[in-house]
């Protein structure tokens, strides 16, 4: 019998079980619970099968170049950052919405969501996503600096945001090279 995969799979299932008494103790549908350090902001993970989204920012999103600066403490950019990660299964919620009843944010589709596995796997095309004239940040990483999370944190790091592929109306593919495909 090999004990050290015995050992292995009894922590894995011991951490799970330690998840799930924390989820337990949430609001049906929350997940997690990251506190801002302000005492006021902090990030809520929740679950939304239904993949409801917002179409246009709301006039506070932090994607809008035109929000208050500093609305959230530098801490909800940083632990918010993984939503742009390659590969990524967590999404960037609206904050005008609740934990009861979350949407994905339209800023996040317009700007943040290329490279978001859960984005990708709804196969749903966004066309009426747009960002309603607003002025919206390039990129995750140009939002979070804007808002007082240092350009060299390490939370940043493996934000994407360097290539075309945005969801929503506002989005162009990127032009063909020679050989029809995308450069």
């Amino acid at each position: 019998m090999d004990t050290s995969r015995s050992a292995s799979d009894h922590n894995r299932l011991e951490q799970a079980v330690a998840e799930l008494a924390e989820w337990a103790a949430l609001p049906e549908g929350v997940v997690d619970f990251h506190d801002g350090g302000d005492g006021r902001w902090g990030v809520t993970t929740a679950v939304s099968r239904d993949g409801e989204y917002q179409t246009s920012p709301c006039a506070r999103c932090p994607w809008r170049k035109d929000a208050p600066l500093g609305a959230f403490p530098p801490e909800v950019y940083r632990h918010s950052a993984s939503t742009t990660y390659d590969m990524s299964v967590h999404i960037f919620s609206c904050h005008a919405c609740t934990a009861e009843q979350p949407k994905t944010c339209a800023g996040f589709l317009l700007r943040g969501a290329a490279d978001n596995l859960a984005i990708r796997r709804r196969n749903h095309d966004y066309s009426d996503v747009h960002a309603g004239g607003a002025e919206l940040y390039d990129s995750y990483r140009d939002m979070a600096i804007a808002n007082g999370v240092d350009p060299d944190d390490p939370a940043l790091a493996p934000c994407r945001g360097d290539r075309h592929g945005r969801a929503g109306a506002d989005w162009t593919p990127p032009p063909a090279d020679a050989t029809g495909g995308p450069r």
